[in-house]
């Protein structure tokens, strides 16, 4: 007999689907209520399920919500739902995924791929055969709806469908087959299906599918000209896909499938052409194919430059040239921005005046990125950016077919021509900077005359296209090259900053920052200039733009340093960002990047920070401690929202920046506030958010530098905290980093005696880490520099282990920028060496190498080396000579001038 439900539950059930569409809040309330009662009714999975299939008189609303709780309610308590239960929902979706509402079956497919997909195909035996069978139905809707089932398996599924099962069977191999058959259905829902379904393995390599590769390739082509928009789209990413994991199979057909791609990009529909674009954006991207294309460039690039207009779609969104500054942003109009935290990168420590702290992953959002202020993906960006990757593969050779193009356009007196020109003129820069040399005397002021176009599309992709060439008008070898093209370019920027158009002020804003990241000290004598224009920009920009803004500040002060701290510059504009930090309330999403600039701010300032510290320190400390408190709070009760840890992180990497500015200052800043700081450092080095970590660890090393004494009392649970955080299969790579480095500092401060407890299980980690040819370069050179230090400190315990670790020690370390870290590693190795001369024995030639590179050692460090060149002279004797015979003669000859050996 089949389940049926009880009268009352399943009407107090359709009355709390039927009212889930209402905005009344109280009415959400009573829903959420009434629902988490109703789910601990026996068999509610069944009351769902029974809405979603049999209830048709119902809405399809109705049904569709019970199937999305459905699905929502095997998600979560998949584990504790029993077979038969489970049995009876994907049989029961199965039979009912002939529904003709498309949005049910969907929905049923859905249900039916969550079940396969938790309790993987091969406990499913049954499913996978059913569906197949149900492809051969004479009825469309059962047909479409198993495809939908089946896309979704092979979606969530791909690699199990690639495994035996018990039989020896694999799925796929029975799928792929049955999936190209409907290459040429005569339905085209079911041809896109299909394309796009055997498609996904295509993209992933699937090993089933490689015999089966060249019926697929055949099958394809046929559908190369289907009048069908969304199976033609479906054929372009699969053309795709085969380019970036079977190219072979293009090749021998390569001119075919360029003119067709040629033709595609084309497409009076943008979205086909837009997916036929990517293939030039794939194609580029392999560098044993990108050669190939060459033949071809003399078409498919004014195709490109054709396909960056502006569509009337996308004008309908973005053409405004309203005055709109003093219009008001919504919340929608601001994308959330992730903070990362900060890593110790021994590449930029010496810029970053010892603090060690900077970005070890590259950051793929740059501000070059037009994604930051136009429409999301289309046409005309994959066009831009295909050129970009275009441009730099093939360098300066692409000139020859952008410039006849690219003077027509510029020329144009249709504004959205001249417009799709100058964002030619932005995606070649990178690739073809050398070649546009002789014409940039000329096209600089033409751009720079553009940022007053009337149009403020216009305006604000010259600012772009301008900011590209930055680099140009800073280091060209133009006479004067400074005076003639870079103070124009930022003046009209600056002036540019401040149109009354939002887009606009974006736009100039953004290349601003980028021009000051590349001017770095070139900025100094326009500090003045530059922080007029800021400040009065904090009271123009609506909160969108206020975020770049931000950005710009802290951009400046890392670009100029030091130079920041003079007293005019410091009153103008601390009173600004003053007020900002005084009204801003703690989470305004506006906190983010604020605390990023102050930190920026902080840096530069370096003493000159002092007056400002202590009210910026304390709400940092207030704010990392209060949400940190409402975190375990919201884990006690989920009924609670927890707050975003990452104003934990930006707190923390303030205060850093403040203990960095202050040096040892900055101990009495965190003693008179009953050094909360470190009660702070303690509960975020075992957080369980890894970018937490990051920043805590980041903390302490600055703390041990400048503010020992305070943490002194602490270390034995501090080092308890931090020697595990040094993994060895480094699993969080950036914590791993940051608590590598913070030891290091550590173990400056404290000394022999101290340091000895943790030397043994630090170097039971640090030297795997060092060894191991797969750690990431920063993280090994933070491991030798680490290891360096404690041998400085505690040589005893760490000379004897020399020869384990001093070749790759020499090795890693000789790729670093000479600066004070690498200097008290080196006292420490030749402090070593002293200690057990025959552990450098393995590392003779690769020391030596090393002491010959350094380019201004101290005289403290010289006379080390002096020492230890004497040391291993005399024990070598008769064979010293031949030893260093073994350098190069430019080494050779500074071993024995500089160091007397």
């Amino acid at each position: 007999m089949e389940w049926q439900p009880e009268p009352e539950n399943l009407r107090q059930l359709i009355q709390m689907l039927n009212s889930t569409n209402m905005a009344d809040n109280a009415v959400q309330q009573q829903n959420n209520q009434l629902l988490e009662q109703l789910s601990q009714v026996p068999d509610f999975i069944n009351y769902l399920l029974y809405v979603l299939v049999f209830m048709k008189d119902e809405s399809s609303l109705v049904r569709t919500v019970a199937g999305l709780l459905l699905k929502n309610k095997v998600k979560q308590d998949f584990k504790q739902i029993q077979r038969d239960v489970l049995e009876y929902v994907v049989r029961k979706s199965i039979d009912g995924i002939g529904d003709p509402i498309t949005m049910v079956r969907h929905t049923l497919g859905t249900v039916v791929a969550t079940v396969v997909a938790l309790g993987k195909v091969s406990n499913w035996p049954d499913v996978l055969p059913r569906l197949l069978q149900l492809l051969d139905s004479s009825d469309y809707t059962v047909v479409e709806g198993s495809w939908d089932i089946l896309h979704k398996i092979c979606e969530e599924c791909d690699q199990e469908l690639e495994d035996p099962l018990p039989d020896g069977t694999r799925p796929l191999n029975v799928m792929i087959p049955k999936f190209l058959t409907f290459f040429s259905a005569e339905s085209p829902v079911l041809r896109e299906y299909a394309i796009s379904t055997t498609t996904l393995f295509v993209t992933q390599r699937s090993e089933c599918m490689q015999p089966m590769m060249d019926t697929f390739v055949v099958e394809l082509f046929k559908r190369a000209n289907d009048d069908n928009a969304e199976v033609l789209k479906a054929v372009c990413k699969a053309v795709v896909a085969l380019v970036e994991s079977r190219p072979d199979k293009l090749m021998p057909e390569l001119e075919n499938v360029v003119n067709y791609m040629i033709h595609t990009t084309q497409h009076s529909d943008p979205d086909i052409a837009m997916e036929a674009c990517e293939f030039w954006l794939s194609f580029c991207e392999q560098e044993e194919l990108v050669e190939s294309l060459k033949p071809f460039l003399d078409r498919v690039v004014p195709t490109l430059m054709r396909g960056m207009v502006y569509s009337e779609e996308d004008l309908l969104m973005l053409d405004n040239d309203n005055n709109d500054a003093i219009v008001p942003d919504s919340d929608k109009d601001i994308r959330p921005r992730h903070h990362r935290a900060r890593t110790h990168d021994q590449h930029q420590a010496d810029a970053q005046a010892s603090d060690g702290e900077s970005d070890d992953e590259s950051d793929d959002e740059s501000d070059d990125d037009l994604d930051d202020y136009y429409a999301e993906w289309s046409l005309r960006k994959c066009s831009a950016a295909s050129l970009d990757v275009m441009s730099t593969a093939f360098g300066d050779q692409i000139l020859e077919f952008v410039l006849p193009v690219l003077k027509e356009e510029l020329a144009s007196e249709d504004w959205r021509i001249k417009e799709a020109g100058i964002l030619a003129l932005g995606a070649i820069a990178d690739g073809c900077m050398t070649g546009m040399g002789p014409h940039l005397p000329s096209l600089l002021p033409y751009l720079i005359q553009w940022f007053k176009h009337t149009k403020a599309l216009v305006r604000s992709i010259a600012c772009w296209s301008a900011s590209r060439y930055g680099k140009w008008a800073i280091y060209g070898t133009e006479p004067n090259t400074l005076k003639v093209y870079f103070e124009p370019l930022l003046a009209g920027l600056l002036e540019a900053m401040m149109d009354n158009n939002k887009r606009v002020q974006e736009a100039a804003c953004s290349a601003f920052a980028t021009i000051e990241e590349d001017a770095g000290p070139y900025m100094v004598p326009y500090i003045q200039p530059v922080l007029e224009t800021l400040v009065r920009a904090f009271g123009l920009y609506q909160r969108k733009n206020m975020l770049i803004l931000y950005d710009a500040v802290g951009t400046l002060a890392e670009a100029v340093g030091p130079e920041l701290n003079q007293p005019q510059y410091v009153q103008r504009l601390m009173p600004t960002i003053l007020e900002r930090w005084e009204n801003l309330q703690t989470y305004d999403q506006h906190m983010f990047p604020l605390f990023e600039c102050l930190s920026a701010i902080a840096l530069g300032l370096g003493p000159g920070f002092r007056p400002y510290a202590q009210p910026i320190y304390e709400r940092s400390v207030q704010i990392a401690g209060e949400t940190l408190q409402m975190c375990q709070q919201a884990q006690q009760d989920p009924s609670l929202d927890a707050p975003n840890k990452d104003l934990v992180i930006v707190a923390l990497d303030l205060i850093s920046s403040i203990v960095q500015a202050l040096g040892e200052e900055s101990q009495q800043l965190i003693a008179q506030h009953n050094c909360v700081a470190l009660q702070l450092v303690g509960m975020c080095m075992v957080d369980s958010e890894t970018d937490v970590r990051q920043s805590a660890f980041a903390l302490l090393g600055d703390l041990a530098m400048n503010c020992f004494v305070l943490i002194q009392p602490q270390l034995e649970g501090i080092m308890q905290q931090l020697i595990p955080q040094i993994d060895s299969d480094f699993t969080h790579l950036n914590v791993c980093n940051n608590a590598a480095w913070s030891a290091g500092e550590i173990a400056l401060k404290a000394g022999d005696e101290v340091m000895q407890p943790y030397v043994s299980p630090l170097l039971e980690r640090l030297v795997p880490l060092l060894n191991n040819v797969n750690t990431p370069l920063t993280l090994a050179e933070n491991a030798a520099i680490t290891i360096g230090r404690l041998g400085l400190v505690c040589s005893s315990m760490v000379a004897p282990n020399l020869d384990a670790f001093a070749q790759r020690w020499c090795f890693v370390l000789a790729s670093v920028k000479d600066n004070e870290e690498k200097a008290s590693a080196f006292q420490g190795m030749m402090t070593m060496i002293s200690a057990n001369p025959h552990g450098i024995s393995k590392a003779f030639l690769l020391f030596c190498q090393a002491a010959a590179n350094w380019q201004t050692p101290d005289p403290r460090l010289m006379e080390m080396f002096v020492q230890t060149f004497a040391g291993l002279k005399q024990m070598a004797g008769n064979d010293w000579e031949s030893s260093i015979g073994m350098l190069d003669p430019q080494s050779r000859q500074v071993i024995r001038e500089r160091y007397n050996a």
